[in-house]
């Protein structure tokens, strides 16, 4: 029986779309693996026990976490701290980054340990991508401005980690943040990953509705582009210490749990 115009329209159109749908879209669909590790990657100003609240979250669920101290150095190194710790791990493994380490999460999520990437707050390149130039299409985060420089190892002012890197934490607690923050090396920012995980992988964002550090926008932005299952949470830039209940619970999600 032959078709008529209509249906042959639509059944053209139906098999269009079902072309185009890319495979992390059919990624994100699925049904999260279950996992029982999770590495945590930090941003610049930080060191891995930024992570120390939403550990002992998931620690408390019965999964194995990992916090990478990994350099502020050049992209490649720290990478290379990443891909060492995931290469660790016995089984199916949830990849977080915050802020800065979206660009870890995007190059090393490729490793075949890793089942979930877990964004916060994070930039989520694509491979090859200029994330510096991205982020210009968007209003400048006001904690650009206070960025200071000692030839190339570069640092955050106290007036700008308190108000705009930790500005919904309690002033006493950012100001230890503050103290402890590892400075970064301007190669780290020239870096561009070569791969782009989230293609490939299924993918959570957690976007802070009040950042001062990277646009908000921007986050949704490119938590959109990557398909991801998004959340978004009133916090600051370190929503993972100011909101460690939600954070663990969408890397929980992540994990299959």
């Amino acid at each position: 029986m032959m078709m008529n115009r209509r249906a042959f329209s639509a059944a053209l159109v139906a098999g269009a779309a079902a072309t185009l749908l890319s495979s992390r879209g059919m990624a994100a669909m699925a049904a999260p693996v279950k996992a029982r590790n999770v590495v945590l990657a930090h941003g610049l100003f930080a060191d891995g026990s930024c992570w120390s609240e939403v550990i002992a979250r998931l620690q408390a669920a019965g999964l194995n976490a990992t916090a990478v101290q990994n350099p502020l150095t050049t992209l490649p190194e720290a990478a290379a701290a990443v891909k060492r710790v995931l290469d660790r791990q016995d089984g199916p493994t949830v990849l977080v980054g915050h802020s800065f380490a979206g660009m870890l999460v995007t190059e090393t999520g490729v490793h075949e340990n890793v089942s979930a990437l877990v964004y916060v707050a994070a930039r989520a390149p694509d491979a090859g991508e200029d994330y510096t130039a991205l982020a210009k299409t968007y209003p400048t985060p006001p904690a650009s401005a206070g960025i200071v420089f000692d030839g190339d190892e570069g640092r955050l002012s106290e007036a700008a980690f308190l108000r705009d890197f930790a500005g919904d934490l309690p002033e006493a607690r950012a100001k230890v943040l503050y103290a402890v923050q590892q400075p970064f090396q301007k190669a780290l920012l020239a870096g561009k990953t070569t791969e782009a995980a989230w293609r490939s992988k299924p993918s959570w964002y957690a976007v802070s509705t009040e950042d001062r550090t990277i646009n908000p926008d921007l986050e949704r932005f490119m938590a959109k582009r990557m398909g991801a299952k998004t959340i978004e949470v009133k916090a600051s830039h370190l929503s993972l210490i100011s909101h460690p209940d939600e954070i663990s619970q969408l890397i929980l999600e992540a994990a299959g749990q």
